[in-house]
């Protein structure tokens, strides 16, 4: 071969060593910036997701309700029945902390044409599902009945549980609502549709009492 020819060979060949390298060059900057802007957006998304909530401690909840309140009480006479009528009553209503406030205790006492009712409330708050249970007991009957158990949000507080009532099993709700220094306001409802409707049988207005 020629040396004119081989000198040509030459440059070729380091000319497609060059292209080569160039190639290589070109290829690897892109894969950094690929990978750098992945990581930026990684670091992004981590800054901007929602971090989660913390459960909310409710122990102190029923703070609010400590101390002597006048209650006026409607019961409705027949639940689930159709009826219509309501009985009044007028009492107060004791509630006192237990437990630095992870428990309390309503003494109810009302009274009215109907007669007398003497109610028993214990409410206590569990701190691993950070609910409450409300068990009621009415001195009529002197045992506890099925708690409701539920929670506040809002500052509106919602039970529930499943009973039996007339050898049917139903639902039952209980809220608490209208929360002021000074009043509250309660209300059950029976359920016997699965919850897709809500009868009010007992409603209480409490006012509390400057002692």
């Amino acid at each position: 071969m020629s040396q004119p020819n081989r000198i040509k060979r030459r440059c070729i060949t380091i000319c497609s060593i060059v292209q080569t390298c160039l190639l290589l060059t070109v290829f690897m900057a892109e894969v950094h910036v690929r990978q750098a802007f992945a990581q930026s957006a990684a670091s992004a998304a981590q800054l901007t997701a929602p971090k989660s909530a913390t459960p909310r401690d409710g122990q102190h909840d029923f703070d609010f309700e400590i101390g002597t309140w006048k209650t006026h009480v409607s019961r409705l006479q027949h639940p689930l029945s159709g009826s219509k009528t309501w009985l009044e009553y007028d009492g107060t209503s004791v509630v006192s902390k237990v437990w630095n406030g992870r428990a309390n205790l309503v003494e109810l006492e009302v009274d009215g044409p109907a007669g007398h009712i003497e109610g028993l409330s214990l409410r206590l708050y569990n701190p691993e599902s950070r609910q409450w249970s409300l068990n009621f007991s009415n001195s009529a009957g002197g045992t506890l009945s099925q708690p409701t158990i539920g929670e506040f949000k809002n500052s509106r507080g919602e039970f529930y549980d499943q009973e039996t009532f007339n050898g049917r099993a139903i639902l039952v709700r209980f809220v608490i609502s209208d929360i002021t220094p000074d009043s509250c306001h309660f209300e059950q409802s029976f359920s016997d549709d699965g919850g897709k409707t809500w009868e009010v049988n007992w409603i209480a207005t409490d006012t509390r009492m400057k002692i």
